[in-house]
């Protein structure tokens, strides 16, 4: 149900932003985000202390807190920190720049409302105006553009370590934005920084590196969060099923259905559809979060009472029935076309069956066809019998049941599945419907 047809409805105020740090290893993601908590004063003396390496502040080690992180130098999985200006609410996450860790920084942008590329300047040929990019500084960017990340920023960092600040932030500009408009990538921004000495992160360094525009921590501030699917016919992922609850003053002794709402809104009197079973009935009460009786929108947690017993489990979907309210009902597929991010160990080839995680739904899925990879570097579709680890493709597949899906484009939830492969388990791929 859109936004429109709902009545008494209250709207999140809240300005807090989720960003992610990604691009290239080694860039200085954990190091921009220590600067960034620390310059705003949101690191207390003690865990300042707990960094101290050779009597120097090792920044990066305000977010790499495992044991194998620390001895490696390197970020494996997400750390996620929170902290606040007296503008704003932040929550971080610093993703991993490795190949082999491409599935957690996946994980973290899928909800990302922004993310922040870094581009480290001493290991590109910044003297030369015609330089190319590192392959994962182009694969990241790629994938959170694919992933609908709404803001993009690209930071320039280390400039305080080459010999022409200016001219390598100049240089390594024009060779950004040639890349974003070739791949169609809306760039909100881009920043020359030095995480190491603090410079246009948190304080503005006037005219370094010949730029005049605001400091990272600036833009962030001002950056939207993500709006929720509102628009969008009403769909729910059935999270979890609260039997016959004693609170009968709140869920009038039926079960209450309990997850976030995906699209739309709900609001008692609705008419609803189960999915997959195909039984229909309408909403009798709403519960918010804290179980007061009021009509919720999509992005805010419900719990959902029926007006008759129906057979609903956890995984299945509560979806707007066009039937009765006339609206454009969420279509059920089994045949697929998806863009593959691929982030297994072995390559995905056709025949091969996983399982599809959709919301809290888990089903079989077939791989018809690989139809083409995308080239990271000259971001040419090329045909393709298979996707090697960390490629990007387009495949056709197969579900063993049909699922209450949307493009990808339409939203975010809907329109992405993760798959799973049946034997190890491991995550293998986030596809999003096409």
């Amino acid at each position: 149900m859109g936004a429109a047809h709902m009545e008494h409805l209250s709207t999140d105020t809240s300005t807090a932003l989720r960003f992610i740090t990604c691009g290239s290893v080694d860039d200085g993601k954990s190091t921009l985000i220590g600067r960034l908590l620390v310059d705003s004063k949101s690191v207390l003396q003690d865990q300042l202390a707990g960094v101290q390496r050779a009597g120097e502040t090792d920044l990066a080690l305000l977010t790499d807190g495992l044991s194998a992180e620390r001895e490696q130098g390197i970020t494996i999985d997400v750390a996620y920190r929170y902290f606040a200006t007296p503008v704003r609410k932040f929550i971080i996450g610093d993703t991993p720049g490795h190949e082999q860790y491409t599935r957690n920084m996946v994980t973290a942008a899928s909800s990302a409302d922004a993310a922040v590329v870094l581009v480290d300047a001493t290991k590109l040929d910044w003297q030369n105006p015609r330089l190319e990019l590192l392959p994962q500084t182009r694969r990241h960017s790629l994938l959170v553009n694919l992933l609908r990340v709404p803001s993009i920023v690209f930071t320039v960092n280390k400039l305080d370590a080459v010999a022409d600040p200016a001219l390598a932030f100049g240089h390594i500009s024009a060779a950004l934005q040639a890349f974003a408009a070739a791949a169609g990538i809306a760039v909100r921004a881009i920043v020359p920084v030095s995480a190491l000495k603090g410079f246009n992160v948190v304080d503005a360094e006037p005219g370094w590196a010949g730029y005049h525009g605001p400091t990272l921590l600036a833009l962030l501030e001002q950056l939207p969060a993500t709006p929720a699917d509102t628009t969008e016919a009403f769909a729910f992922p059935v999270q979890w099923v609260e039997k016959f609850s004693s609170s009968s003053d709140t869920s009038q002794g039926r079960r209450v259905f309990w997850g976030r709402v995906a699209t739309g809104g709900v609001q008692p009197g609705q008419a609803v559809k189960v999915m997959p079973g195909g039984q229909t009935a309408h909403v009798a009460q709403v519960l918010d979060h804290v179980r007061e009786p009021r009509p919720v929108l999509a992005g805010h947690s419900a719990g959902i009472v029926l007006d008759r017993e129906v057979d609903v489990s956890r995984g299945d979907w509560l979806l707007a029935d066009a039937g009765e309210q006339g609206e454009a009902a969420v279509t059920p597929l089994r045949d697929i076309q998806a863009t593959v991010a691929w982030m297994d160990d072995e390559p995905l080839v056709a025949g091969r069956v996983y399982w599809a995680l959709h919301g809290h739904r888990w089903v079989k899925a077939k791989v018809r066809r690989v139809v083409h990879r995308l080239d990271v570097n000259t971001l040419a579709e090329e045909d393709a019998s298979q996707l090697p680890p960390n490629a990007i493709g387009h495949v056709e597949l197969a579900l063993q049941e049909p699922l209450a899906a949307l493009p990808y484009a339409r939203s975010r939830v809907l329109g992405a599945l993760v798959l799973v492969d049946t034997a190890t388990h491991k995550t293998s791929a986030a596809a999003l419907i096409r």
